[in-house]
């Protein structure tokens, strides 16, 4: 709902025009701090968009600034206009942009096509029947005015307004006289819509820009690379520099577009996918010839290959005299990513972002790639796709980059993103000039949604803003009810479930205390066959867990395996937050053995280990008959004197096995709570340094 004058201010309109409509057309409001409801709002567009007037050229600065703002409300008073006018929307030299935008923009709503719905109904022969639908909603569906379906009525002997409902019979019958079908709308369920599917016929459907991402080691030349492949894009005669209003952007090779995300790193990449948004169709690894693959080369690398899309190695600064790209070719190797032109199936390209060489070969393998993928949208729905990023701006509001999947998002459209919606208030280009419609793999920047949302949301734009705001309700009451949110990731007792459904691998990350136990892990894992079911590891690396191991398990749906690693409890919350499982092993066939048995669906009822709590060793005392004691400090839980006990140091286990006793002061205790000190000793081992955790545990039966 809104104001008359609110709706006036959106419209462009006085509110003594608005007024004088809502009294043809019998909406009860009489100031202009009346409400408006939605329906009366649908009306009113309806109306006001068939009598829209061109601008003529005459109009004032002032009126056409005031258009291209859409209003939007800036917390200043005798300023406004100033404010307003400074917006550069259009490189200055084009002193006629502004108007022309307007009049693009009013012709823009007076002939705005309906898009195909995001809820199915393809026949256009046949109009959907909505539970309380109006007479003005029946008219918009017939594409006629509401005039006509009033003198119908009434030579049916039914008086009607509006805004008045209509009942399925008569709305039948009137359906029928213009020789179409009246169906009851079968509601599909897009509340869910980060998992919803829509289904686009194949002649809708058409070529889109692919989209890339570039990710590698800092400093190998991503941002270079970057600017650079956006500079030999701009036409020459592009007045003024090149301005990145967006994280984002679209370049021209001939009439072909590649649209580039910069994502801020390998971590937010994956989160995002994580959360449902799998927007990259190409992934770029950059190298630097002379330094060649790093530990962020090879994260990249499993970040690529963990969202399963085509990879192009970019192997940069060409140019410098230290350069050695075989020594590259030979590394990608040792990671999976054998280059084409040593026959794998791994294009490679050797740039220099610095002056340019090899960037136009780069850019046609985009296409080649894109080409041989067939990517297609269907611009002719409502729009569909994923936030990029978002910022609160004082003035305006959330001001949000997507890009558009599926569909043409426009001007004017209900949209919802995450758990709020709004309507698109302004739409920018990502060389910030504002735009009326939006096409698929296009990132641009909008403002009117209700709050600043997540990169990695996803949106869906709707034909109605009651429509949409009823999706939105609906999804936040799922979020209420959602504890927090769970991944994707599977676990060992639901594996065999899995399985049946009809998964063919299974995905792992591997972490452990040296390189030999985790080659070991892996070799061992992968070599399993169960009736055609494969384990794929996905990263196999040395050192503690940490945030971003969940990270990728939780995006990947991979289990979480440690081999003589331990996580602290920060990760292991996150973990528990995210979904993510994670098993802990120390000895090899222990690992194949339950893996090979959830495999198979047999596993045996288990026992599950329970932490009971852990202490800081934080000084030493050597006795001639008890040996070493740790004079510790119980940091959480309870230590028990009968537990089993590990030392941990630098998130390594070091040693598992019993506690050998508690001491407080000079007595012998059973146990010892959170925030005591106390002494202990661990048995068969006497190697414990200041600075390592003890962590005690016991092993709780847990029926399958």
């Amino acid at each position: 709902m809104m104001s008359v004058r609110e709706y006036a201010e959106d419209v462009n309109k006085t509110v003594e025009e608005i007024l004088k409509k809502c009294k043809e057309l019998s909406i009860a409001v009489e100031g202009e701090e009346d409400l408006l409801e939605n329906d009366a709002i649908t009306s009113l567009d309806s109306e006001i968009n068939s009598t829209v007037e061109e601008i003529s050229e005459e109009e004032d600065l002032d009126d056409i600034a005031e258009t291209i703002t859409f209003n939007e409300k800036i917390d200043a008073d005798n300023t406004i206009k100033k404010q307003k006018l400074k917006k550069k929307t259009v490189p200055s030299n084009n002193k006629s942009s502004k108007k022309d935008f307007a009049k693009k923009k009013k012709e823009m709503y007076k002939n705005k096509e309906k898009l195909v719905s995001n809820t199915p109904n393809t026949d256009t022969n046949v109009v959907l029947y909505k539970e309380g639908m109006n007479i003005g909603e029946l008219a918009a569906e017939l594409q006629i005015s509401p005039a006509e379906i009033i003198k119908k009525l009434f030579s049916l002997g039914v008086m009607a307004t509006v805004n008045q409902t209509i009942d399925f019979e008569n709305a039948e019958i009137l359906v029928l006289d213009y020789k179409k079908e009246l169906k009851r709308e079968e509601k599909a369920d897009v509340t869910n819509f980060e998992e919803y599917e829509v289904h686009d016929r194949e002649e809708d459907l058409q070529e889109r820009p692919p989209v890339v991402t570039i990710m590698g080691h800092v400093d190998h030349g991503k941002t270079t690379l970057l600017d650079a492949i956006r500079k030999t894009s701009v036409a020459d005669g592009e007045a003024g520099g090149i301005t990145q209003a967006i994280s984002a952007y679209q370049v021209a090779l001939g009439d072909k577009k590649i649209t580039f995300i910069d994502t801020p790193g390998h971590a937010a990449f994956t989160e995002m996918r994580a959360r449902g948004a799998k927007i990259t169709d190409i992934v770029i690894i950059i190298v630097a010839a002379d330094d060649g693959i790093m530990p962020q080369t090879k994260e990249a690398i499993d970040h690529a290959k963990a969202a399963g899309v085509p990879i192009i190695v970019a192997i940069n600064k060409m140019d410098k005299p230290d350069a050695n790209p075989e020594r590259v070719l030979t590394e990608l190797t040792e990671y999976g990513l054998a280059p084409e032109e040593w026959g794998g199936d791994t294009l490679v390209n050797k740039i220099s972002a610095r002056t340019g060489e090899g960037l136009n070969e780069l850019l046609e393998n985009i296409l080649l790639i894109a080409e041989m993928q067939n990517y297609k949208a269907n611009p002719s729905r409502y729009a569909m796709g994923t936030v990029i990023e978002s910022r609160l701006d004082k003035h305006v509001g959330p001001i949000v980059t997507v890009l558009v999947e599926n569909g043409t998002l426009r001007l004017g459209d209900p949209i919802v993103v995450g758990t709020t919606f709004g309507k698109v208030r302004t739409l920018k280009n990502d060389l910030g000039v504002e735009i009326t419609t939006s096409l698929p793999s296009m990132p641009v920047e909008i403002t009117g949604i209700g709050d600043t949302p997540m990169a990695g949301d996803k949106f869906m734009a709707f034909e109605t803003e009651k429509e949409a705001k009823n999706i939105c309700e609906q999804r936040k009451e799922q979020a209420k009810r959602k504890e927090q949110g769970m991944g994707s990731s599977v676990t060992l007792e639901d594996l065999f479930a899995k399985i049946k459904e009809g998964a063919k691998e299974v995905s792992v990350i591997i972490k452990a205390d040296v390189n030999g136990s985790s080659e070991a892990v892996k070799n061992s894992l992968e070599k399993l066959d169960v009736e055609g079911i494969r384990v794929k590891v996905i990263r196999s690396s040395v050192g503690a867990i940490t945030e971003g191991d969940v990270i990728l398990a939780k995006a990947s749906g991979a289990i979480l395996v440690g081999f003589n690693v331990r996580p602290n409890h920060t990760i292991q919350d996150y973990a528990k937050e995210n979904g993510v499982e994670i098993r802990l092993y120390n000895i090899i066939y222990k690992v194949v053995e339950e893996m090979e048995a959830a495999m198979k669906g047999m596993l045996e009822p288990i026992y599950e280990e329970k932490i009971m709590g852990s202490a800081e060793v934080r000084q030493l005392f050597k006795f001639s008959k008890v040996g070493i004691i740790a004079g510790s400090y119980i940091t959480t839980g309870i230590i028990k004197s009968n537990a089993l006990a590990r030392i941990i140091r630098d998130g390594i286990v070091v040693f598992d096995g019993n506690l050998g006793s508690l001491q407080r002061e000079k007595d012998r205790v059973k146990e010892v709570k959170k925030g005591l000190e106390c002494g202990i000793t661990i048995e068969n081992y006497s190697d414990i340094k200041v600075g390592d955790t003890i962590e005690a545990y016991e092993m709780v039966e847990i029926k399958r």
